[in-house]
């Protein structure tokens, strides 16, 4: 009798502990700190039954929790086939960032968020591509991109979502027009090449012009201070000569003509072309010997005087 209430009572000891943790584990949810918890109660939910992250605790059997991810996601949208504002067909494929700011109205107003967020997106595209020509597809892709997230955010707002990036991954035109496109970039880079080598030509052509320039002013310069120099030692020349000749006298000049007589009657030629400075010097010249002569005889009479005496 004592084994048999024995086996009861751990029975029921163990049937006790089973519920008990099972209700722990039904009632108690731990949230993170990234989420929020959505409370459903009886099948409604409210304001006060967003819970907050932490230890939290639920009726069993009458509560049911619903955990949010607040943190940033993104979706990628398959490439679409969009019409430009001149018919040009485009192939384009983007990426959109998105998170949930408002975790009860993300519950209660859309079903799925990501995938309403995609068709949206793919509808909003080709809006945005048919208002644009093809140039400024190519060339505008921030604009694009700041279009298509002001669109996208103005609809997941009533979801309780927010957009906050969209980024243009890949724009594919036709083979056509991509063809014509590299006609063109491939003209441009000529065209550049040919202006930086025209330009490089005609700076080049500047600089030797400059050189040349440069050049001959500084011959100019060096000639215009020799000939200053020349003219000086020229001038010094001229005054150290009339410094000299100013005491030079007659007869002085007399007797270096005698020399350059002698020396010209000491070589072999038999004619000679006199000046007629030279002839005029002969006056003087006679005049000097005619003096000597005097001399001379005055200081032969004299001595005779003496000797009779």
């Amino acid at each position: 009798m004592d084994t048999t209430g024995s086996t009861v009572l751990l029975i029921v000891v163990i049937v006790m502990a089973f519920l008990l943790i099972t209700f722990a584990a039904i009632s108690v949810r731990i949230v993170p700190q990234w989420g929020k918890l959505v409370v459903y109660r009886w099948g409604q939910v409210s304001e006060t039954n967003v819970r907050r992250p932490g230890l939290n605790f639920l009726i069993p059997f009458v509560d049911r929790g619903v955990l949010i991810d607040l943190r940033e996601q993104f979706i990628e949208v398959p490439r679409q086939t969009a019409i430009t504002k001149d018919n040009a067909p485009l192939g384009v494929d983007f990426l959109i960032y998105w998170k949930i700011v408002d975790p009860l109205m993300s519950q209660i107003n859309v079903a799925n968020f990501a995938g309403a967020l995609q068709g949206v997106a793919a509808t909003s595209l080709r809006s945005v591509i048919g208002d644009i020509a093809l140039d400024e597809v190519l060339s505008q892709r921030e604009r694009i991109n700041e279009t298509l997230r002001l669109k996208l955010d103005e609809v997941t707002e009533r979801w309780g979502g927010k957009v906050t990036t969209v980024e243009i991954r890949e724009i594919l035109p036709p083979p056509a027009v991509q063809e014509a496109m590299n006609r063109q970039l491939s003209a441009e880079r000529t065209r550049r090449a040919v202006i930086t080598e025209s330009e490089g030509t005609r700076q080049a052509t500047i600089n030797v012009a400059e050189g040349d320039k440069q050049s001959a002013i500084l011959r100019a310069e060096g000639d215009r201070q020799a000939a200053i120099l020349r003219a000086q030692g020229f001038s010094e020349a001229l005054n150290t000569i009339f410094g000299a000749a100013k005491n030079i006298d007659q007869k002085t000049m007399t007797l270096q003509y005698l020399d350059a007589l002698k020396a010209l009657g000491s070589g072999p030629a038999t004619k000679f072309v006199i000046p007629l400075e030279f002839t005029q010097l002969l006056g003087p010249l006679g005049a000097m010997v005619q003096s000597g002569m005097r001399g001379g005889e005055a200081a032969t009479t004299s001595g005779g005087s003496k000797s009779g005496s």
